[in-house]
């Protein structure tokens, strides 16, 4: 069922939703609906589209300009990010438009005023995808032979699922989303409390998540470890990973992005999942938070991320010798210069060999008491980063020693690049059986304080208390350059605001350095 509609009512879509209205209210300020002519160009109008299962899901189309009868153009779908409307897409959309493509945007089930519950990118989610494929095949003058998938956040993470179930989809173009769930926001077997609690809290106040969902997050967010196994069965079947065999097997173009500091979906799992993709495919990673990276252009303002993601469609949909699949598949934007690298693979990214900062000395830290390194604040600090290159930090010669483990390198005479993913060696002795550490790398100046480089958080269960166990922990992959001068430290300490911890009262850890399993930080660093 289609709609009419004015410029007026899209601009009170806008409005509503840049004011947070509730979904009722945004529906009763685009009340008359209908087509409108964007810039006397492509052509959008509103419709009702049905989803799988029976219901409605609610979405708009652009059609390129002067579509000529009988001719097809190539379609591309766009499911909504977690809690926002229709409208999301509406900039990128109608420029993609203008360029000659169909393309499709609907808010994902169970969000405002899409039918349906929240299913988290479940079955249902990929089955909404290929229904919105069809109902377009037979609606507009698209192209079935020429489908690309895309989105931001969630609409990333669908994509990327739906890609794996219909073999249609010939180009996919992900941002900022995940395809691992389970190391996203369960890394180090620790809950990510910050993310986890943000998207919850932003699911039910913009849609209507469903009992699963209420179920999983409660367990979660409540440390249910009895029920553990089930959430991580639950994350597999919503993990693109878990399914790459289907995806490379369907033969799709892979274009993936991300920020070095999401603090949603970390870049690790985006990194593990692009090395295990056998047909085109394109990785990039730039400064910032969650979505931050493309967020300008989803307001139509110039955005690299959005630049490629439109190459990408035009090279697989339209078969345009661009030049994207002639550049380096792996394209890094530094926190520290702002300067584009290109690598042939991701295990390029460190290929000027590793660096082994030993941890000799011993450290006994007392937990549940914050030392004063952290990860930051959600959306905040990485923002911070992108920014004005100021990461969080900390001032390393007073940190509580009590409280922090703390192992500093000598000063380097040059700069140090570091690229992709630092990793920590140690053995642990706890006097509990269960516990939390959380492990930061950080750029320390002349004046001894510390620049946050990267961190990653690590829980244990069921050890014997006394009992030494090793440790293996990747730090978040990052881009950064440590200047001449300066050195590097590593801090462990058992708190963190990001994340829920699992020390017991009274609990103490030891760090230690054996002669026959020594500890060790081994960062990855660029040729020079």
């Amino acid at each position: 069922m289609k709609r009419t509609t004015s410029a007026a009512a899209v601009a009170a879509v806008l409005a509503a939703a840049a004011l947070g209205l509730a979904p009722h209210q945004a529906q009763a300020a685009t009340a008359p609906a209908a087509a409108v002519t964007a810039d006397a160009s492509s052509h959008l109008a509103f419709h009702d589209i049905p989803g799988s299962g029976g219901i409605t899901l609610k979405g708009n189309v652009f059609t390129p300009a002067g579509a000529e009868a009988g001719r097809t153009y190539p379609l591309i779908v766009l499911p909504t990010s977690w809690g926002l409307p229709q409208i999301e897409y509406i900039a990128q959309a109608r420029q993609l438009a203008d360029s000659g493509y169909v393309v499709v945007s609907y808010t994902s089930r169970g969000f405002w005023l899409s039918g349906g519950r929240i299913e988290v990118a479940g079955p249902a989610d990929t089955a909404d995808v290929s229904a919105v494929i069809d109902w377009a095949l037979a609606n507009s003058p698209a192209d079935a032979d020429r489908i690309g998938l895309g989105g931001v956040s969630y609409g990333a993470g669908i994509s990327l699922l739906a890609s794996a179930h219909d073999p249609r989809v010939k180009a996919v173009v992900a941002m900022s989303g995940w395809a691992d769930i389970i190391e996203s926001i369960y890394s180090g077997r620790t809950q990510h409390l910050q993310a986890a609690g943000m998207l919850g809290a932003a699911g039910f106040l913009t849609g209507r998540p469903g009992p699963e969902l209420q179920s999983v997050l409660g367990d979660f967010l409540g440390s249910r470890l009895d029920r553990e196994q089930q959430m991580i069965e639950w994350g597999k079947k919503r993990s693109a990973t878990e399914q790459v065999d289907r995806i490379n097997a369907n033969g799709a173009a892979i274009m993936l992005g991300n920020a070095w500091g999401d603090t949603i979906f970390p870049p690790n799992q985006y990194a593990e999942f692009y090395e295990k993709l056998t047909g085109p495919k394109r990785l990039e990673f730039r400064p910032g938070d969650h979505a931050t990276a493309e967020a300008t252009g989803l307001l139509g303002l110039p955005n690299d991320t959005w630049t490629n993601a439109h190459r990408w469609f035009d090279r697989y949909l339209k078969g345009e010798r661009n030049g994207v699949d002639a550049e380096a598949p792996v394209q890094i934007k530094s926190r520290s210069s702002g300067a584009y690298e290109g690598y042939a693979d991701w295990k390029s990214v460190g290929a000027g060999g590793t660096e082994k900062l030993a941890l000799s000395d011993s450290e006994h830290v007392f937990a549940n008491i914050d030392s004063g390194a952290n990860g930051g604040i959600i959306f905040l600090s990485s923002i911070l980063d992108q920014l004005a290159q100021a990461p969080p930090t900390a001032s390393v010669p007073l940190l509580p020693r009590a409280f922090a483990a703390v192992w500093q390198s000598g000063r380097y005479g040059e700069a140090r690049r570091i690229r992709g993913t630092v990793e920590v060696h140690t053995t642990v002795t706890p006097t509990k059986g269960d516990g939390t550490f959380v492990a930061y790398l950080y750029d320390v100046g002349p004046l001894g304080i510390g620049k946050l480089v990267s961190h990653a958080p690590h829980t244990f269960h069921g050890r014997t208390p006394g009992q030494a166990f090793g440790v293996d922990l990747e730090l978040f992959s990052t881009a950064y350059d440590v200047p001449a001068g300066h050195r590097l430290a590593l801090v462990v300490d058992t708190v963190d605001p990001l994340y829920i911890e699992h020390n017991p009262t009274g609990a103490q850890l030891t760090f230690s350095s054996p002669p026959t399993d020594p500890s060790y930080v081994s960062v990855p660093l660029r040729e020079q």
